[in-house]
């Protein structure tokens, strides 16, 4: 092995493992946010370390702090299988860690002939091992809510168990669906699939290609994550927190963060079936990698003006009401972080001139592969807050409501789009 591939490969995994673990405290102050924002209150911004609150993001490694030191409290109706009722949570939590390390976060890079992979695993299945290690986590679930010994927690545990039935066949079949029309169960192939276009201007992404699969596809993938509104397995105006009821401290914390990795790792998969990945539309890798000094120029251009709007945000944003004695400390860290961003897009802007005076095949490599991780955060990012927006937006379904949805509707719809998709394919192959 090449000293190029392990760069690259402890380079994919520990961007993995950033992408699913500190997106997590992230994702939850945007959770707060954006609930305070549809409710008309203000979301966490108090909570700071030496004035720096970061727009609350600081609150969310003050929960992190007080799981860490809460007491384990284990009933004492629990005495038998402890050891597993412990292991749950675990388990639940490695499944949807692990799900997320097989999504492409750029193209395959070429170094001296060889062929590498920015995928955490690099392996060309990883539609298929999303779908079994993904679908591992209900084990952990039901492992909770059976050794609980509560009605609470077994009924949440059996609506996730019967939940999981009913999705996971609409959401297999979907993905089937793309399968078919992409000939591929590789990622990262599925990504170039969709860099060219159809009928000349349309970017060839699976929504555009497959729409009803991609309909299906997203909705599965909701009820697959336990987010509103198919959150009926820890329902609290109905069953307290389902399977999570007997769960305390930093047991219940794996539980909540699992289901925020497996939001995101349901991000990732809709933007890599569904979106074109890591892909802008209508350029494919080549074409950035042949032209990269007009996408040079053009983040030379965008980022001041970026930069600007963003400055001018956060020194309105960041400041308390007119009623509410002046916070000093808010100015001190609004100069502080303003400073600080001046000079990281100053860093990028010199390193772009540079590249375009002195540009060699490995520099423009990295940098098409940096251009691409960028995009694929930020598509992420996009459909995080699509998940986040919906939840507090859309009522919770009762359960009834939410299995009729998938066995009346989205498993016949699954159906019917397999038979008309293999039938357009053969059609076009002939």
């Amino acid at each position: 092995m090449s000293s190029a591939a392990v760069v690259v490969g402890l380079v994919s995994f520990v961007l993995g493992a950033l992408l699913a673990l500190l997106m997590i405290p992230v994702l939850v102050w945007l959770e707060r946010r954006i609930a305070g924002l549809i409710q008309d209150r203000l979301g966490p911004n108090r909570t700071n370390v030496g004035g720096f609150r970061l727009g609350g993001v600081v609150q969310s490694f003050a929960d992190v702090v007080k799981l860490l030191f809460k007491e384990e409290y284990y009933p004492s109706h629990i005495s038998r299988a402890r050891l597993l009722f412990m292991a749950a949570p675990m388990i639940t939590f490695a499944s949807a860690f692990l799900a997320f390390m097989v999504i492409p976060f750029a193209d395959t890079l070429h170094i001296d002939g060889e062929a590498l992979r920015m995928q955490p695993l690099p392996v060309d299945y990883g539609v298929l091992w999303y779908m079994a290690i993904g679908s591992v986590g209900v084990i952990g679930i039901l492992f909770g809510g059976w050794l609980s010994h509560n009605k609470y927690s077994l009924l949440g545990a059996s609506r996730a168990g019967s939940m999981l039935i009913g999705y996971e066949l609409p959401l297999g079949l979907s993905i089937l669906s793309l399968i078919i029309t992409y000939d591929t169960i590789d990622f990262n192939a599925m990504v170039e699939w969709q860099s060219g276009t159809v009928f000349g201007f349309v970017p060839a992404w699976g929504i555009f290609v497959q729409p009803l699969a991609g309909i299906i596809l997203i909705i599965a993938l909701f009820a697959e994550t336990k987010r509103a509104p198919f959150s009926v397995a820890e329902g609290e105006s109905e069953i307290v927190a389902g399977y999570m009821t007997e769960y305390s401290a930093m047991k219940f914390a794996l539980f909540f963060m699992a289901e925020y990795i497996a939001m995101n790792s349901a991000s990732a998969v809709i933007i890599t079936m569904l979106f074109g990945g890591y892909q802008l539309p209508w350029i494919t890798t080549a074409m950035l990698t042949t032209h990269f000094e007009y996408a040079a120029v053009a983040m030379i251009v965008l980022l001041p003006a970026g930069l600007y709007y963003f400055l001018r945000w956060m020194h309105r944003n960041n400041r308390v009401r007119p009623s509410v004695a002046t916070d000093s400390g808010r100015l001190f860290e609004t100069k502080v972080l303003s400073i600080a961003l001046i000079i990281m897009t100053a860093v990028i802007i010199v390193i772009l001139i540079a590249m375009l005076y002195g540009r060699g095949t490995l520099s423009t490599t990295i940098a098409v592969t940096l251009l691409q991780v960028a995009v694929f955060v930020a598509k992420l990012m996009l459909f995080n807050l699509f998940f986040i927006v919906v939840r507090w937006t859309l009522p919770r379904f009762r359960y009834d409501q939410v299995q009729h949805l998938g066995w009346y509707y989205l498993l016949p719809l699954s159906l019917l789009n397999i038979f008309i998709t293999a039938i357009v394919v053969v059609g076009v192959a002939s």
